[in-house]
């Protein structure tokens, strides 16, 4: 395949800066890539750490979108990639995930009837009030190559009428930890030192969808939760949590212990020590189902049905006494079955690239 393709991948959060960092040295080996960041997230632990840590190249465009409204935040988005697109000239745009960046590229590339991917295609919980369901979905419908990381994800595009261009790929997650995790590993003594931790004796928990900080009763809920464990609770606190607590009122329970948020490195660190992880965030419960390690998701409705049927993961939504059980519950006997491929989603993403190039 020629080397003259270049393809625009655009990324703009924590997740997708995981993901883009083990698929853009996978394309780079092939074909000609720009990187475009929307600053989605933007301050130096959201950002800046991940392509620090994980050798992810420079953006070659930041539009520094920031925070703001979904409609302002997308509509800056939009105009701002349509100047790149036109700009470069790509033949393909790359899209990661369910955020408003995935959205504002696959719906400037649309306008422009240019191909699109999307890296992680086919996720559905079914909540439409979601913004991520919305994103999901959207872009699904207007991508041309759909890489799904399951074959829960083939059957749910299935369902809706989307049969071409869709790809089993593997869990571009599962690359990226398998390459990260020899330095956690090394990192781990200084971690779990630093919050004064021991492997199996803390739970680890994450809180940053709008649905969990937006609604006060749900975030005092949660906090509850955290306060009736019987161990301390780690918790790297996202921006937007941090301001609904301060908005709110709401302070941290005796045994929960809140930091900035941490890098990936330091993350994985965490998650492999843990007696169980509590989050809301999708890429943390997959992290958790990679590394064995119980996981209860502070949600009621799920991407992956086939992790709750592992016993794996549990949704317990904001159910106090649920949570409580969920996260001193045994663990599982029979390890997670491979349910997101093998690693080596990226490498299949190119092969796919390489023999089906995209056509303008």
């Amino acid at each position: 395949m020629p080397r003259h393709l270049k393809f625009v991948s655009v990324v703009g959060a924590r997740p997708q800066f995981i993901k883009a960092a083990v698929l853009s040295a996978a394309l780079r080996s092939k074909f000609t890539e720009v990187l475009v960041h929307t600053g989605q997230h933007y301050d130096d632990l959201m950002s800046d750490v991940f392509f620090r840590e994980l050798a992810l190249p420079q953006p070659d465009t930041n539009l520094g979108v920031g925070s703001a409204s979904h409609a302002v935040q997308t509509a800056r988005m939009l105009e701002g990639l349509e100047a790149v697109y036109l700009r470069e000239s790509p033949d393909l745009i790359l899209v990661y995930g369910d955020t408003n960046s995935t959205l504002a590229g696959a719906l400037a590339a649309s306008k422009l009837h240019i191909p699109v991917a999307h890296v992680e295609a086919g996720f559905r919980s079914y909540e439409r009030d979601l913004p991520e369901e919305t994103n999901r979905v959207l872009t699904d419908h207007v991508a041309s190559y759909l890489f799904c990381a399951t074959a829960q994800a083939v059957e749910c595009l299935r369902r809706e009428g989307i049969e071409d261009g869709v790809h089993n790929v593997g869990d571009l997650m599962y690359d990226s930890m398998l390459t990260a995790l020899p330095r956690a590993q090394v990192a781990e003594a200084k971690v779990l030192s630093h919050n004064a931790i021991e492997p199996g004796a803390y739970y680890l928990a994450t809180v940053h969808r709008a649905a969990s900080t937006d609604d006060v009763a749900t975030l005092r809920a949660l906090f509850d939760a955290f306060s009736r464990l019987n161990m301390p609770v780690v918790l790297p606190l996202h921006p937007r949590t941090r301001a609904a607590m301060a908005s709110a009122r709401i302070e941290a329970p005796a045994n929960v212990r809140i930091s900035d948020p941490v890098s990936y490195i330091e993350m994985l660190a965490l998650e492999r020590n843990a007696r169980a992880i509590l989050t809301d965030s999708g890429g943390v419960r997959r992290e958790a189902y990679f590394l064995s390690i119980p996981c209860v998701t502070l949600r009621t409705e799920s991407e992956w049905p086939e992790t709750l049927a592992t016993g794996w993961d549990v949704l317990a939504g904001a159910d106090v006494d649920l949570i409580v059980s969920a996260a001193q519950r045994p663990r599982p006997e029979a390890p997670p079955p491979p349910l997101f491929g093998d690693g080596h989603a990226a490498d299949r993403i190119v092969e796919i690239l390489k023999h089906d190039p995209p056509h303008r």
